[in-house]
C-alpha cells in the first residue's frame, strides 16, 4: 500500500518515509500543496498523511478538495494545537489529527488503525494482493514473496475463485512452451505456494486441493 505524506519539512517527511517504509508500506512526499490534486489525478494512495500548514495551498483546503471526490483516509498533522483547528480539520473529513512533535512510531500505528477503521467489515475485503512487478503477496500487514512460477500459479487461481482449475490447465498456463512436465511438477510448485501463503494467515486456507479433480482459490 501506498502512503502519501505531504509535508514541507524534509527531514521530518524522510524520518516519516523510512519508518513507513520499514513497515512495509511504500511512500510518496509531496512537500507544495498545489502538487496534490493534480497527483492524485493519476495514483490512488491507501491513505494521505496530510500537514496543516504548507507553500501553495493549505492542508484544511486541501482536505476540503479531497474530501468532495474521494474518500481517501487523512491524517492531518501541524505545529497548531488549538482546538478549534482540531475540530475544524476534523469536521471537514480527516480520519485522525497529530501534533508536531510526534513520535514517527505513533504515527505509523495511527496509519494502521486508520486503514483497520476503513477497511470494508467484510469477507470479500480480506483478500490476497499481489503485485505483479515484485512477486510480492499482501494479506492485511502480512507479506511474502514468490517465485516466477508461483506467482503465476496464484494469479491464474486468483482470477477465478472457487473455481476448480485441473493440473494440465494449470501446466499449460504456467509452461505455454508445453515443456514435459508432470503432475508432480505442479504438485510442488502448489505445495511451496500454500507454505508460503501458510505465513500470512494461520487462519485461512487460501489454496485448496479437491482430492482427484485439481486446486482452486478461495
Amino acid at each position: 500500500m501506498t502512503i502519501l505524506i505531504v509535508e514541507d519539512e524534509l527531514k521530518l517527511a524522510t524520518i516519516e518515509r523510512d519508518y513507513f517504509q520499514a513497515a512495509g508500506y511504500e511512500v510518496v512526499i509531496l512537500g507544495d500543496g498545489d502538487a496534490v490534486m493534480p497527483w492524485l489525478k493519476d495514483h490512488s494512495p491507501a491513505l494521505i498523511v496530510l500537514d496543516l500548514m504548507l507553500p501553495g495551498t493549505d492542508g484544511i483546503t486541501l482536505c476540503r478538495d479531497i474530501r468532495r471526490t474521494s474518500e481517501v483516509p487523512i491524517i492531518m498533522t501541524t505545529a497548531r494545537i488549538d482546538e478549534v483547528d482540531r475540530l475544524l480539520g476534523l469536521e471537514l473529513g480527516a480520519d485522525d489529527y497529530l501534533c508536531k512533535p510526534f513520535s514517527p512510531r505513533e504515527l505509523v500505528a495511527r496509519v494502521r488503525a486508520v486503514l483497520r477503521r476503513s477497511a470494508p467489515q467484510t469477507v470479500a475485503s480480506k483478500e490476497l494482493v499481489i503485485n505483479p512487478d515484485t512477486y510480492q503477496v499482501r494479506f492485511e500487514t502480512q507479506y511474502t514473496e514468490l517465485t516466477s512460477v508461483e506467482f503465476r500459479l496464484l494469479q491464474e487461481l486468483m482470477r477465478r475463485p472457487g473455481v476448480i482449475h485441473t493440473r494440465d490447465h494449470l501446466m499449460q498456463t504456467i509452461y505455454p512452451d508445453r515443456r514435459i512436465v508432470s503432475d508432480r511438477t505442479i504438485d510442488s510448485h502448489i505445495k511451496k505456494l500454500r507454505k508460503k501463503l501458510q505465513t500470512l494467515s494461520l487462519e485461512r486456507e487460501f489454496v485448496r486441493s479437491v482430492y482427484g479433480a485439481g486446486y482452486k482459490y478461495e
